[in-house]
């Protein structure tokens, strides 16, 4: 019976040291270089995107319509 006990417990440290394996390959590796935390070692081969600043209202167009809508609308009740 100890033989048992002893194969169990073998088996279950086993599986908890593949488990934790696992878990720390599959957090990633994230380095902080100069106030920065970088996801990865490849961080200057990834393509940086850049979006420049839009307008400052969003919806500039549609307030615009709408402004020359009220306007026609009132120059037609004239």
């Amino acid at each position: 019976m100890s033989g048992l006990k002893e194969l169990l417990h073998s088996w279950r440290t086993l599986a908890l040291g593949v488990g934790m394996l696992v878990m720390i390959s599959a957090t990633g590796c994230q380095v902080d270089v100069g106030g920065q935390t970088l996801p990865s070692a490849y961080y200057l081969q990834d393509d940086v995107q850049y979006f420049p600043d839009g307008p400052e209202f969003p919806l500039a167009r549609e307030a615009a319509a709408q402004k020359a809508y009220t306007a026609e609308a009132a120059a037609q009740q004239r």
